[in-house]
């Protein structure tokens, strides 16, 4: 893979990860999985079981690229990838993925339908095909029904991106930004609840677990970095609102911190 070469660092809010081109064709951008993991408020080991439960998914040298096999691993090569040797040896695979590496990730939790039709859309959606023979209009009535044609395709390709506009703001994800503002009020309503009660670590380690259960509930997702860009408002406002449920309270008290 003497194709793979770093381009630097890119930052994403306030998110630093590795540019890394090549090794899925010339001028192709991949992710490492550490990065994806830190952008997804997740952990390494957590994409890493994700991706192999779901390995024959990812197509070698086209999703996804082992590091572990893929490079030369002297120290100056692993270091550019961000690693240190110690990590390196550690880690039982370190994963590349390509852009439709990483899409395919987001849809490990779909079902084979699903991925079957993503498979199609990928290999398919911009490919050309070929058009039918134009027939020359040879009258009016010709000409009026292919403009009547015209029009309708129209109106569908502008009902089929509206659609996909409406989807897309509808389920698009807040940004490293945003999942940075969230913990900084889930901090400072922890803290300020149980400074205002005189509470200890242990009592605000249970207050954290309380509180960012009660977001990942009510807000239905497994992390903060699933958090809907429409409910980011609204799951700040259920932070400033926020109360300890009873079984926490009872716990505390029974603590006789409370």
């Amino acid at each position: 893979m003497n194709n793979l070469k770093v381009t630097g660092t890119q930052t994403i809010g306030s998110i630093q990860f590795t540019r890394i081109e090549g090794g899925f064709g010339e001028g192709k951008k991949a992710m490492l999985v550490k990065d994806i993991a830190e952008i997804h408020g997740t952990d390494v080991r957590s994409i890493n079981q994700a991706i192999n439960r779901n390995r024959k998914r990812f197509l070698e040298a086209k999703d996804i690229i082992d590091l572990k096999f893929a490079i030369t691993q002297s120290d100056t090569e692993i270091s550019d990838y961000g690693f240190t040797q110690n990590s390196f040896n550690a880690s039982k695979n370190i994963y590349l993925l390509s852009e439709r590496g990483y899409a395919k990730l987001l849809k490990i939790l779909e079902d084979d339908k699903a991925w079957e039709i993503y498979d199609q859309l990928v290999d398919n959606y911009f490919s050309m095909r070929k058009e039918q023979e134009f027939k020359i209009p040879k009258s009016t009535r010709d000409l009026s029904l292919l403009a009547l044609q015209a029009n309708e395709e129209t109106n569908e390709r502008l009902d089929d991106v509206e659609n996909r506009i409406t989807n897309f703001e509808e389920n698009k994800l807040i940004t490293s930004e945003d999942v940075g503002t969230i913990g900084r009020h889930v901090r400072n309503k922890v803290y300020q609840f149980a400074n205002d009660r005189h509470l200890g670590k242990e009592a605000v380690s249970m207050l954290y677990q309380d509180l960012n259960s009660s977001v990942k509930q009510v807000f239905n997702v497994p992390n903060r970095g699933r958090i809907k860009d429409k409910d980011f408002q609204d799951v700040l406002d259920f932070i400033n609102s926020w109360e300890p449920s009873s079984v926490t309270k009872a716990k505390i008290s029974q603590m006789s911190l409370f």
